[in-house]
């Protein structure tokens, strides 16, 4: 069964970021966000921080903070699941 929490990171890169012809079950969970993979530059990035602390109330207070939670969408999943209350994670 998927993960409901990376299936909806998949959904939000996709919309937030405009990614055309990209659909949210093409992206990998383990592939790199910046640079290679994705090459999502600084203004993505910071695009979809502010997003992720809006949607689960996260805080990423840091660009080394920021860059190790955007490793990879398996990343991110495991950041905000440290860091959300739960009751805001998809089931």
């Amino acid at each position: 069964m998927p993960d409901p929490l990376i299936a909806r990171l998949k959904e939000l890169i996709v919309t937030r970021l405009k990614l055309e012809d990209v659909r949210p079950e093409d992206l990998a969970d383990d592939e790199p966000l910046i640079g290679s993979g994705l090459n999502l530059d600084s203004i993505d990035a910071l695009e979809l921080v502010v997003t992720l602390e809006k949607e689960f109330g996260i805080k990423i207070s840091s660009s080394e903070e920021s860059r190790a939670a955007l490793a990879s969408i398996a990343h991110l999943a495991e950041f905000i699941r440290s860091r959300a209350d739960p009751s805001r994670l998809p089931r």
